[in-house]
């Protein structure tokens, strides 16, 4: 095909050896991802949500339909309705909701999304304006891990000009979603007003600087960490900063973001829940993060967690996924090692 875009030969070589499931919506980027990874000889099979929200929907449902048939893919359709308050944050948690579900029924290892550099530069800017650090800032990772799949993102590296031109050169379909155009959203704001001129501008160079930024990532955050199930436990530096940025990016793994209120909140405490749903507890040398749950613990359980210094609001997930109390102590200790 013409004016391909090069994807990363490790990344290639990953997608290659494992079952992967593309998140698909017909636009430009995952329109784009779709015919790149089928030159590549990747395979992989579709899942679309239907929000309901627009007429368009339905025709790229149907084209999603058709490029299944035609090229013998799979494809899961998820159809919602949603409360218009808090859209972006609720689509994104039903979006996820399915995908997992799809991939736990059907074993898949990857789930493949279209995120590109406009998209990581957009990003950069929303933290930027917000007061975050580096490690907020940078947020998507081209293969992030989760407990029962790998979030890939091939294209990160790559700009929305190169994905429109490749779908130009090849005339290949793809459907514009007006509500990116929408101003009510911040994002779409930055995009018009800051990031579009800056790619334009400066594309090269933003790549290689991204490429520095994940380096300098992965020299900051500790390699060290603990996860069982959705349990995490990291080894607690005497810099609450660093504290901070590892428990964002397992905050991100469990489905949530930190706001800046809740940063705060981590750091007086040392001992909370976050959006009602995620533990975080500073013992002397460890941290636990996990889902936090209401449940009711038999004594000997209770006390087993005492004596072996688990953390009271992570106990009630721990119980619920039979965990070894015994075990998972001696789990713990290795990361002082």
């Amino acid at each position: 095909m013409q004016q391909l875009p090069q994807l990363h030969k490790s990344t290639v070589d990953f997608l290659k050896k494992n079952k992967n499931l593309l998140a698909f919506s017909a636009g430009v980027d995952s329109s784009a991802l779709f015919f790149i990874l089928k030159s590549l000889g990747i395979e992989f099979d579709l899942a679309i949500v239907d929000y309901n929200t627009r007429v368009q929907s339905k025709d790229e449902v149907r084209y999603a339909k058709e490029l299944s048939n035609s090229y013998k893919k799979k494809l899961f359709l998820h159809t919602c309705k949603l409360e218009s308050a808090n859209f972006e944050h609720n689509a994104r948690q039903e979006r996820y909701g399915f995908f997992t579900k799809v991939i736990k029924e059907n074993g898949y290892t990857n789930l493949l999304t279209a995120h590109h550099l406009n998209d990581k530069l957009e990003w950069f800017l929303m933290q930027l304006g917000k007061g975050s650090g580096l490690v907020e800032m940078i947020g998507m990772s081209e293969i992030e891990k989760r407990e029962d799949f790998n979030i890939v993102r091939p294209l990160l590296h790559v700009s929305k000009k190169s994905l429109k031109n490749f779908l130009l050169a090849n005339d290949i379909r793809y459907f514009i979603d007006e509500s990116n155009s929408d101003f009510k959203y911040t994002r779409n704001q930055i995009r018009e007003k800051y990031s579009n001129s800056f790619i334009k501008d400066f594309e090269s160079g933003l790549v290689k600087s991204f490429e520095y930024l994940d380096a300098d990532i992965n020299l900051i955050l500790p390699k060290k960490e603990l996860r069982i199930k959705n349990l995490f436990v990291i080894k607690r530096d005497k810099e609450d900063l660093k504290n901070i940025r590892q428990i964002d990016k397992i905050v991100k793994k469990l489905g949530a973001l930190l706001s800046a209120s809740a940063r705060t909140e981590i750091t007086r405490t040392k001992d909370c829940v976050i959006s009602g749903k995620i533990a975080i507890v500073f013992e002397k040398d460890f941290i636990f993060i996990s889902p936090f749950i209401k449940a009711n613990m038999p004594k000997y359980f209770k006390e087993s967690c005492r004596l072996n210094q688990i953390p009271t609001k992570v106990r009630p997930y721990l119980h619920s996924e039979r965990f070894d109390i015994i075990s998972l102590r001696h789990e713990v200790q290795k990361l002082l090692s």
